[in-house]
């Protein structure tokens, strides 16, 4: 079962209630309370995050992925990340960026080693982008 971490409080809740709900299910807490950490991502004011996902948005921008996906990972020949990663498992997600889906356009980045060094952190950005905790696609380092 997934725990947030909003403001000082940690929040429990069942799997599909996803950060970009919180709001929702009035666990989003005053203007204050800026701050959501999960198990894979910390993010701050929806554009600070920590080391580990700023390194997944420079992969993703190293890898050119936005070529398909959209600079904003909203879709243009490749499908929408935003939706994808809503139902997307993260081992559906590394079978797919390594092995590709070659029938739909979708290159294996198996001989990548940027792109495979940093594969959980790719994860992690575009699942943070996906539940709505980054509010944008360009994000820095949180302080």
């Amino acid at each position: 079962m997934p725990v947030f971490l909003v403001g000082s409080t940690e929040v429990c809740c069942d799997e599909k209630v996803v950060v970009g709900d919180l709001d929702r299910h009035g666990l989003a807490g005053s203007a204050d309370d800026n701050k959501v950490q999960t198990d894979l991502y910390t993010v701050v004011d929806g554009t600070k995050v920590d080391a580990d996902t700023l390194k997944g948005f420079k992969t993703w921008r190293a890898a050119a992925c936005d070529r398909c996906h959209g600079a904003n990972q909203e879709g243009l020949v490749g499908p929408s990340l935003v939706q994808s990663l809503k139902s997307l498992t993260k081992d559906e997600f590394k079978k797919t960026v390594t092995e590709g889906r070659l029938e739909k356009g979708m290159p294996s980045f198996k001989t990548s080693h940027m792109v495979m060094d940093n594969l959980d952190q790719l994860y992690a950005y575009l699942k943070g982008r996906s539940d709505g905790a980054i509010k944008r696609a360009k994000v820095e380092l949180m302080q």
